[in-house]
C-alpha cells in the first residue's frame, strides 16, 4: 500500500473521521440505554424550545450533548468531502466515496430527528418503532462502511474490483445480508431489555418464552442464536478469502482481525446476557459490532480486489 505524501494528511482525517463518527455511535447508544431520548422533548432543532438548553436535568445534558458531537460529525464529513473534491480529480472513487458518506451522515440525522419528532424515544413503545430503529441501524452501519472504506482508499487501499467470480459476490452479498439481519435482532433485543427489564436471567428466559409476553420479548432470543450463525459464517468466510487469496497481505491481516473480534463478540454478548445487559456491556458490544463490520468490510474490499485481479472470465467457461 503506498501512499503518495500528498495524500497521507487526508487518509488521516479520513481516520479521524471515521473514529469521531464511533464515538457519536456510543453515544448514541448510552443515549437510548440510559432512557435519556426524550431529554429536548419532540423538539428538533431547537431543545425543549430553545436553542440552548437553560434550566437542564441530566437527561437534557446527554441528549444535546449528543446532538452537538452529531452535527460536529457532519462538520467532519463536510470538510472530508470538500477536501476529496480539491484532492482528487474527477470520477476519482475517494471523491465517490466520501460524498456518499455525506449522503448518508445526512440521513443518519434525518432518522434521529425522526425518532424525536415522533416521539419514539426513551420508554415510549409505538408500533412504528422497531422499524425506526431497524432503518437507523442499516443507514448507521452503510455510514461506516463508506467512510471506512474512504480513509482505506486514502491510505493506499487496492480499489475494488467486481470482476470476480459470482460465486464471490453471493458469499459477501450473504455476509452483509447477515450482519444487518444479527444488527437489527440485536437492536431489537436491547430495546426489549430496556423497556421490559428483568430481575434474574431466569425470568428473563422464562418472559422470552411466555405466550403472553410482548413480541419484542419473544423476538429478543433469536439474536443470540443469529449471531452464533453468523460467527460461524464469517469465520468460514475468513478462511475461505486467506486461501483464495494467499498473497495478499491485507486480506489475511484483515480476516484475522475479524476472526478475533467474532470471538471478543460472542465473549461479550454472552456476559451481555448473564449481566441483564447493563449500559457498560452494552457500549463494548457495539463497539466489538462496528470493529466486526470494519474488519469484514476492508477483508473484503482487499479480497474484492485482489480476486478482480487475478481474475479472467474465460477461466468460467466450460472446459473439458
Amino acid at each position: 500500500m503506498e501512499v503518495q505524501a500528498s495524500n497521507r494528511n487526508f487518509a488521516r482525517f479520513a481516520w479521524f473521521t471515521l473514529g469521531f463518527n464511533l464515538l457519536v455511535i456510543l453515544w448514541g447508544v448510552f443515549l437510548r440505554a440510559s432512557k435519556s431520548g426524550d431529554g429536548c422533548g419532540q423538539h428538533w432543532l431547537t431543545c425543549g424550545g430553545e436553542i440552548i438548553p437553560s434550566a437542564p436535568q441530566l437527561k437534557t445534558v446527554i441528549e444535546f450533548s449528543h446532538r452537538l458531537t452529531s452535527g460536529l460529525a457532519l462538520i467532519a464529513v463536510v470538510i472530508l468531502v470538500i477536501w476529496a473534491f480539491r484532492a482528487f480529480p474527477k470520477k476519482h472513487v475517494l471523491r465517490k466515496m466520501a460524498f456518499a458518506s455525506l449522503v448518508f451522515i445526512i440521513f443518519e440525522a434525518l432518522l434521529g430527528a425522526g425518532l424525536v419528532l415522533t416521539g419514539n424515544t426513551a420508554e415510549a413503545l409505538t408500533p412504528a418503532r422497531p422499524f425506526w430503529m431497524a432503518g437507523h441501524l442499516i443507514n448507521t452501519f452503510a455510514l461506516v462502511a463508506l467512510l471506512s472504506l474512504t480513509a482505506w482508499f486514502a491510505g493506499g487501499g487496492n480499489v475494488i474490483s467486481f470482476n470476480v467470480p459470482r460465486k464471490t459476490l453471493i458469499l459477501l452479498t450473504l455476509g452483509v445480508l447477515g450482519v444487518f439481519v444479527v444488527g437489527m435482532s440485536g437492536s431489537t433485543a436491547a430495546l426489549s431489555s430496556m423497556l421490559f427489564p428483568s430481575a434474574t436471567l431466569a425470568e428473563g428466559f422464562a418472559r422470552d418464552f411466555s405466550d403472553t409476553s410482548h413480541f419484542l420479548l419473544r423476538l429478543r432470543i433469536s439474536h443470540p442464536i443469529l449471531s452464533i450463525a453468523l460467527g460461524v459464517y464469517l469465520y468460514c468466510l475468513a478462511l475461505w478469502a486467506v486461501k483464495k487469496a494467499p498473497e495478499s497481505f491485507w486480506v489475511k491481516r484483515w480476516a484475522n482481525v475479524l476472526t478475533l473480534t467474532i470471538i471478543l463478540q460472542l465473549i461479550a454478548g454472552g456476559l451481555t446476557l448473564v449481566m441483564l445487559a447493563p449500559i457498560v456491556m452494552q457500549l463494548i458490544h457495539l463497539l466489538l459490532a462496528d470493529i466486526l463490520w470494519i474488519s469484514f468490510v476492508l477483508m473484503s474490499a482487499e479480497f474484492l480486489a485482489a480476486q478482480g485481479n487475478a481474475f479472467n472470465p474465460e477461466d468460467t467457461k466450460n472446459t473439458r
